[in-house]
């Protein structure tokens, strides 16, 4: 099923509303790609208007991670998920995205990048 990212079909009173304009394949959206942690690594290319490419990473097992003291920025494995902010049922599933703790070679490292939108893992490695 396509996600359409249009005007609802209802007002603020919940009347129905007159389709004056019909539905554009411009106001077509995707569903959320949720980066999984696992041993493999997946990526997923997609078409986007006028031609452009939108990379997706759908399961990754690795990460930048960038050491602000030393200034050295490293591709590290990760092991697991430690903390998501932005759902705490992620943290079981291994979910990746913006501002999750992840534990790496490294110690604790933040997600900075956007997995799924950016195609790649980057990360700050947490000084504690």
């Amino acid at each position: 099923m396509a996600v359409w990212q249009g005007r609802s079909g209802r007002k603020s009173t919940g009347a129905k509303l007159r389709r004056i304009v019909k539905k554009h394949k411009r106001e077509m959206g995707n569903s959320p790609v949720e980066t999984h942690l696992t041993d493999s690594v997946k990526i997923k290319i997609l078409r986007g208007r006028g031609g452009s490419k939108k990379v997706k990473l759908e399961r990754t097992n690795y990460a930048n991670v960038f050491d602000q003291e030393a200034k050295v920025c490293k591709k590290v494995t990760i092991t697991n998920v430690i903390d998501n902010v932005a759902n705490k049922h992620y943290i079981r599933r291994n979910v990746v995205t913006k501002g999750a703790i992840v534990e790496t070679e490294m110690g604790k490292a933040k997600v900075t990048s956007r997995p799924g939108q950016d195609g790649i893992v980057n990360a700050i490695l947490i000084k504690e």
